[in-house]
């Protein structure tokens, strides 16, 4: 080792200086970095200031720094969009020209449909009704033949439309009387009566002698049929099927007739438009279960 004139040691044998650093005879040369890494590291400075100024970039308290670009992912998206619209403007004016029955029948417009429905379900509805459609407790399942307001196309667009106990003022709407909160029914009716209502789902013919088969007659036939078959048109529900909105069981029953249930859906008129509408219902009818 020499001396260099900054009182630096310069290594014999490359004529480099060195850092001063030694670490068990081991001295660190203090070698240039290559003139290609020290061009390419200026270059990266230039492009990250130009980046800078030219697309979004700075954080600032409420909002960004725009670039003069004006670039955004989310206007990006927006064009995506747009452009995927127009290019399925003609299936969307078919669709909104065309009847339900019209749309199931023309193979592209069904497809179209099927496609639309199934994206605005997964956006809306599987909140509540589930991935698959099977419901979950107080949400009916869509893909069995049980339904309270009608399960044709039709009747499942109106629904979609309107929705249930919604505000809308063409939304579907029934009310059960909670009989035993509001004392129309004392305890005993209401344990004789829900003790019927299991027999009917039973189906052997047990019903017919118990006595809760009077209470029901004098308070449930005019919503539920004489044989609990269910009113579409009031939303009444079938209590001769093995189908439960809410679990079922002679408990669930009681706690039923006792305080009633009033479950809700949106409207969707003033949500979606009514293509997206129309491609739900034929959807929602396509997943086994409408008539």
């Amino acid at each position: 080792m020499t001396k260099a004139t900054n009182d630096r040691p310069i290594d014999d044998v490359s004529g480099m200086e060195t850092t001063g650093h030694e670490w068990d005879g081991i001295t660190e040369l203090d070698s240039p970095l290559p003139r290609w890494w020290l061009w390419t590291y200026y270059a990266c400075i230039i492009w990250s200031v130009a980046y800078w100024i030219a697309m979004p970039a700075w954080p600032l308290v409420s909002d960004y720094t725009k670039g003069l670009l004006g670039y955004s992912q989310r206007g990006q998206l927006s064009d995506e969009i747009a452009a995927v619209k127009a290019g399925q403007a003609d299936l969307a004016a078919r669709t909104a020209k065309a009847s339900l029955t019209e749309i199931k029948s023309d193979p592209e417009l069904l497809e179209y449909a099927l496609a639309g429905g199934r994206s605005a379900f997964a956006v809306n509805c599987i909140q509540c009704h589930g991935s698959g459609a099977s419901g979950s407790d107080g949400y009916p399942n869509l893909n069995d033949d049980d339904w309270l307001w009608g399960g044709t196309m039709e009747a499942i667009h109106t629904t979609i439309q309107y929705g249930i106990r919604a505000e809308h003022d063409d939304s579907r709407a029934s009310d059960m009387p909670a009989f035993g909160q509001d004392e129309m029914l004392n305890p005993q009716q209401v344990d004789a009566v829900a003790d019927y209502v299991m027999a009917l789902s039973r189906d052997d013919g047990v019903a017919d002698t118990l006595p809760g088969k009077l209470v029901f007659a004098e308070n449930c036939v005019d919503c539920h049929g004489a044989k609990g078959q269910g009113d579409i048109e009031l939303g009444a529900p079938n209590l001769r099927d093995h189908i439960w909105l809410y679990q079922g069981g002679k408990t669930m029953a009681v706690d039923i007739v006792t305080n009633s249930r009033a479950g809700m859906m949106p409207a969707w008129v003033d949500r979606l438009d009514p293509v997206t509408v129309k491609q739900l219902a034929v959807y929602v009818h396509s997943l086994g279960g409408g008539e």
